[in-house]
């Protein structure tokens, strides 16, 4: 489904990927560790086509079509997703005016007719009573006034209002505490596990791994993959560090 090959880019004049390779299929979970600096959330936000962020070389292709070439609104509708490390606020807006704009945003550029209000309603209720997140909530700005964990199970809501083919969370355990780390990790499954579907989640501890069990784990050091094993290599790493494992 992705299919990244020798992927340099830059931000300003520093080179951060210097010749990254990975490749996900379909109904695969992939989890990305390293330490920091290593050029994680620059990955992110270039899948994602964040300005700033200059690829120099190489090819991402997304169910074959050339990601990179895509604005991110193009990659939103074909069904991207990017979930950030620090979701971001926006007075004004509520979640659910937001959200419904999006989603029907998305599908207007696929052909589909747009969600009443009714249908909007209900599909947002259903996906927040996934995050243990109650409608009271959903009409609160997006991510005013939210705790770090709130918004975090926020994004996730949105990630499963839009119910993209590929998402990749970056950090998205960042700031949960236990309860909010097995709700998110739930999340996660009952929302992307699918034949159809695939997942990168870009962590630093082994933790959220508990609930959302890769398929393969990669370690990403100096602007590449160095090494890519199975589910004991996160273990590995929580046991030994990087230092050891590179």
């Amino acid at each position: 489904m992705l299919e990244i090959t020798d992927l340099t880019a830059t931000v300003g004049d520093t080179e951060i990927l210097r010749g990254l390779t990975l490749s996900v299929g379909a109904g695969e979970v992939h989890a990305i560790m390293g330490p920091n600096g290593a050029g994680k959330s620059t990955l992110a936000y270039v899948l994602g086509g964040r300005p700033g962020y200059e690829v120099t070389g190489g090819s991402v292709l997304f169910d074959g079509e050339n990601l990179l070439a895509m604005d991110p609104h193009e990659r939103a509708a074909a069904g991207f997703f990017l979930g950030f490390q620090y979701p971001v606020e926006i007075p004004g807006v509520s979640n659910v005016q937001f959200l419904r704009e999006a989603l029907n945003s998305q599908r207007k550029v696929r052909g589909q007719d747009p969600l009443t209000g009714g249908e909007f309603l209900k599909l947002a209720k259903d996906k927040a009573g996934l995050l243990k997140l109650d409608m009271d909530m959903m009409k609160r700005n997006v991510n005013v006034g939210f705790s770090g964990g709130e918004k975090k199970r926020n994004e996730m809501v949105q990630m499963g209002v839009l119910d993209p083919k590929f998402a990749v969370l970056d950090e998205t355990d960042s700031g949960l505490d236990i309860d909010a780390l097995k709700t998110v990790g739930e999340g996660i499954n009952a929302i992307m596990r699918s034949p159809d579907k695939a997942v990168l989640l870009i962590t630093h501890y082994q933790r959220l791994l508990d609930y959302v069990r890769p398929d393969k784990v990669h370690i990403l050091a100096r602007g590449r993959i160095v090494k890519t094993g199975g589910p004991e290599l996160a273990l590995e790493l929580e046991r030994e560090g990087y230092e050891a494992a590179v």
